[in-house]
């Protein structure tokens, strides 16, 4: 079924490789439940969501694709649920968040059926794409340092440096110091277990307990979160979240290609320029978002940690379907998870850590051009600025075209890109936001 001959591999080196990625990724199931409370989602929930999606979209890459690139909700996009979507949206509800998640992911299997998403792809200006994942890294690196005091509400500036004497602040910045050694030794799974290592200095110095336990069976208290698909489209209908779902539609989309891509070129999976089985790859990750948003959790994407399951020796579906296997035992995990998810000075070094690793996309943006190099900066300036990828993406839509019509270079610019920039003209201007 996996041709592991084939791709000179043997189940031994599979199983190692899936462990190696399991290690680096895992520490979702305690970043996305954190994340996610904060827009009122249940811990169970969110964490027992977390895993279906990761398991269908993990699988269905094994069986289908055949490729050692693992699936999981989102770094970035499970902040802009919780904290733009939710968080700002005075009369939505998480429920209803979730139906525009619901929807971006039916529209994604859509597209992965189809030959537009390859021209969705590339009618997006590369200098856009990096200053998308520039500005995402930004804005959840900046709810870690929120979310532990390090910065804090400033009535004069709006933010500045909180009290970093406090028991979180100290402990964050002693897990973030943990953490970056074991990076900088190139330690596999190293947020893992900075997180871990975290914990036990929480642990032993009072501020962490475990009350309920360390085992017990998964749940889902809220049950489905969406039940009639057709109540999900009038939901964001009635609330106008057009852009919201494209927003989801569109960074899932680019950063699950990009990934895929870039995993399988490292693996020497690719053809050419060309990745075989793309279409299953794709659907993979449209399959998991679609019914992670049934069972309660945000966006999912392909994870670049799986380059580490790779360097390991991984080549086939195996790697993939051992990843799942491993999520499916974490399961059993919840109070534990629970545990330590409830003390955000633990996962806060994960948030920022990964914020730093996306901003460095901004070293392919084209700063010599202005027309290039503004939109890129104005939607990196005001994602965290404005704690809604939405607003930035439409900003930078907006002002890519204008400039380029100024300079004379409209005819390089993808007529989609013109359709985006006045449909989020009308949503900035006209309809709630």
């Amino acid at each position: 079924m996996f041709k592991l001959k084939e791709h000179n591999t043997n189940p031994r080196t599979e199983i190692v490789a899936g462990i190696t990625t399991f290690l680096t990724m895992v520490y979702i199931v305690i970043v996305n439940p954190v994340i996610l409370a904060d827009a009122g989602v249940p811990f169970d929930q969110v964490f027992t969501a977390t895993i279906i999606a990761t398991v269908v979209g993990t699988v269905w890459m094994g069986l289908f694709a055949n490729y050692p690139i693992a699936i999981a909700p989102g770094m970035g996009l499970n902040a802009y649920f919780a904290y733009s979507v939710v968080g700002t949206h005075g009369n939505i509800d998480y429920q209803t968040a979730f139906a525009a998640v619901f929807l971006a992911g039916v529209i994604f299997i859509i597209l992965s059926l189809t030959p537009f998403r390859k021209k969705l792809i590339e009618a997006i200006p590369e200098n856009l794409k990096h200053g998308i994942t520039a500005g995402i890294g930004l804005f959840i690196a900046f709810i870690g340092l929120r979310l532990t005091g390090i910065i804090t509400d400033h009535p004069t500036n709006l933010v500045g440096l909180g009290d970093l004497h406090s028991p979180s602040a100290l402990l964050a910045l002693t897990g973030l110091a943990i953490t970056l050694v074991l990076m900088a030794l190139q330690v596999n799974g190293a947020l893992f277990f900075g997180m871990i290592v975290t914990g036990l200095i929480a642990y032993f110095t009072g501020q962490l307990s475990f009350e309920q336990g360390f085992v017990s069976l998964p749940s889902l208290p809220e049950g489905l979160i969406v039940l009639n698909p057709f109540e999900a489209i009038g939901e964001v209908i009635q609330h106008s979240l057009y852009a919201v779902v494209f927003s989801f539609l569109l960074v899932t989309i680019f950063d699950t290609t990009g990934t895929m891509i870039g995993v399988a070129q490292q693996a020497g999976l690719m053809t050419g320029k060309t990745m075989p089985r793309a279409r299953e790859a794709l659907l993979s990750d449209s399959i998991a978002t679609t019914v992670g948003a049934i069972f309660g959790t945000s966006p999912t994407s392909a994870y670049i940690e799986s380059s580490s399951g790779v360097a390991a020796g991984g080549r086939t579906g195996l790697t993939s379907l051992t990843v799942a296997g491993l999520f499916v035992a974490a399961a059993f995990f919840g109070p534990l998870v629970s545990a330590v998810s409830g003390l955000s000075a633990i996962t806060a070094p994960a948030l920022i850590i990964v914020g730093s690793l996306m901003i460095g996309s901004i070293s392919h943006i084209n700063w010599g051009e202005i027309d290039e190099a503004f939109p890129a900066f104005l939607i990196i300036l005001s994602m965290p600025l404005t704690s809604s990828i939405a607003t930035g993406i439409a900003l930078g839509f907006i002002a890519y075209p204008l400039l380029k019509v100024v300079k004379g270079k409209w005819r390089e610019v993808h007529p989609l890109v013109y359709i985006f920039a006045l449909l989020f003209f009308y949503q900035l201007a006209f309809l709630p936001h």
